[in-house]
């Protein structure tokens, strides 16, 4: 699968998560697709840090990005690269 991303993308936030399975990932997924400030998101749920990788358009502080996650009662922590 191809994705474009935006060319004014700046940041890139990481975060291991608690999202183990695609059923968990798809609660997340109308929050992250909802947030303007996301130009590409996805998660590695092989990954045994299930990675959640943000690219951002610009301002998006990771606080938010844990609240939200968190919100659906799953746990988001920085992941520190």
């Amino acid at each position: 699968m191809t994705v474009a991303i935006d060319k004014q993308a700046s940041d890139i936030l990481i975060f291991k998560t608690g999202l183990k399975t695609k059923g968990k990932v798809s609660v997340v997924e109308p929050i992250l697709n909802a947030l303007s400030s996301i130009a590409h998101w996805s998660i590695d749920t092989k990954d045994f840090d299930n990675v959640l990788r943000i690219v951002s358009k610009g301002e998006l502080e990771e606080s938010r990005v844990i609240n939200l996650v968190q919100q659906v009662e799953f746990n988001c922590e920085t992941l520190y690269y």
